[in-house]
């Protein structure tokens, strides 16, 4: 390094050099200021967009599986030059072609996820890709240790990314994929040191002295009608006047109108057991002798009934051979019937199911489905019982709705 005086004497010397490399040093420095201004707007913006929206664990997670692919794109690396001979530019631009189409098929993955609620294909070929490359860089390895190293970072990053993925998946559904039947709550309520509900420890100690209240007037009673002896009378009135007096104390079943119901609920339950024997409990879609048909519908008024008498499956609206679509093309059109049905309803009208399978393109079959789950939301339901109390008509898929001044709306007003 130069000395102060070897400095000062060169300037003395060349003062047209020094100018020409001090004005040099300071455009250097403002083209560094400038670069790092740049880069530091980007990564600013990089982390305002992608990464702060984020939950850290999403984020630990993209971390840990870039550090593990690029552990497998070093392996992949010394195998395309040791065992296929690549070498310079060619192996530059050949050796991670594994790991850009793993990267391309999560991306693709993690789209189907959030568009038609499964990972599809591409799910699969994530975790094939992912084996494959393990095996090929582990087969470079110089040791054991370094081949199982190998074989273990991309099934590590391929582990990540299906957490990730299970996460989002819980979340767009709403459920997970199993429930186990075996797990520590279980246990503790088998055991009976948890509760199933969240009552507390006053209302669970009241409920057992209630039970113990009436589990003894039972037997008292059982006694009685058995004709025990005056011995064992005595015995079980006076546990059962134990557990009164105890069920006043602590349970405050004097005044308690509630517990006071709950003590007789369960006391006739316990006195009427003999008659669950005769019981005779009907099944629900079991046709009885003594069924009676529903009354007819109210008849509906001259002006509309023409148009009502109409009903879905008269009208042609497609071609009537079963559609063959994909997951896509079937989300796509339940959002478009979706958004139509929006529409109408916030103009006041109900569409019926040929309006929605014209509109959309769709099967009858379809548009029927998809209506019967949408006229139960509360706007929708709330014009039909409209419909109903006003006019008398009842929603049968194709009625029309009727403004306040009497003119009658559908879907092509």
């Amino acid at each position: 390094m130069p000395t102060f005086e070897e400095i000062a004497a060169f300037v003395t010397e060349k003062p047209l050099a020094t100018a020409v490399i001090a004005l040099l040093s300071l455009a250097g420095l403002v083209l560094a200021f400038l670069v790092l201004r740049i880069a530091w707007r980007a990564v600013s913006w990089v982390f305002s967009r992608y990464v702060a929206p984020r939950p850290v664990e999403d984020v630990l997670t993209v971390v840990a599986a870039s550090i593990a692919t690029g552990v497998s794109a070093q392996g992949m690396w010394r195998f395309s030059g040791d065992v296929l001979g690549l070498d310079g530019p060619l192996r530059l631009l050949l050796f991670a072609f594994i790991e850009v189409a793993i990267i391309t098929s999560a991306v693709r993955a993690r789209r189907n996820m959030r568009e038609n609620f499964s990972a599809g294909i591409d799910g699969i070929a994530v975790w094939a890709l992912t084996c494959l490359t393990a095996v090929l860089s582990s087969m470079d390895a110089r040791s054991l240790p370094e081949a199982m190293f190998r074989l273990a970072a991309p099934l590590v990053a391929a582990w990540l990314w299906e957490r990730g993925m299970a996460i989002e998946r819980h979340r767009i559904r709403g459920t997970g994929r199993i429930n186990w039947r075996l797990t520590p709550e279980r246990l503790m309520v088998r055991m009976g040191l948890a509760e199933v509900s969240d009552r507390t420890a006053s209302d669970v100690d009241a409920h057992r002295r209630l039970t113990r209240v009436a589990l003894a007037a039972k037997r008292a009673k059982a006694l009685r009608e058995g004709g025990a002896s005056e011995r064992k009378m005595r015995a079980a009135l006076g546990r059962l006047d134990k557990a009164m007096d105890q069920a006043v104390e602590h349970t405050g079943l004097a005044v308690d109108a509630s517990r006071q119901e709950a003590l007789l609920a369960q006391i006739a339950a316990l006195y009427n057991t003999s008659a669950l024997i005769d019981a005779d409990p009907r099944v629900p879609w079991e046709v009885q002798a003594d069924h009676h048909p529903v009354p007819a519908r109210p008849a509906l008024p001259p002006a509309l009934a023409e148009l009502v008498d109409d009903e879905d499956e008269d009208i042609e609206v497609l071609d009537t051979t079963p559609q063959v679509i994909s997951t896509a093309e079937r989300a796509a059109r339940m959002r478009a019937a979706r958004e139509f049905w929006d529409r109408q309803i916030e103009k006041g009208i109900v569409p019926r199911t040929v309006d929605i399978a014209q509109e959309i393109g769709i099967s009858l079959a379809a548009a029927r489905e998809y209506r019967a789950l949408w006229k139960l939301e509360p706007q929708a339901h709330a014009l039909i019982e409209a419909l109903y109390q006003q006019h008398g008509i009842v929603d049968t898929g194709a009625f029309p709705i009727i403004a306040d001044d009497g003119r009658v709306l559908t879907s092509k007003s």
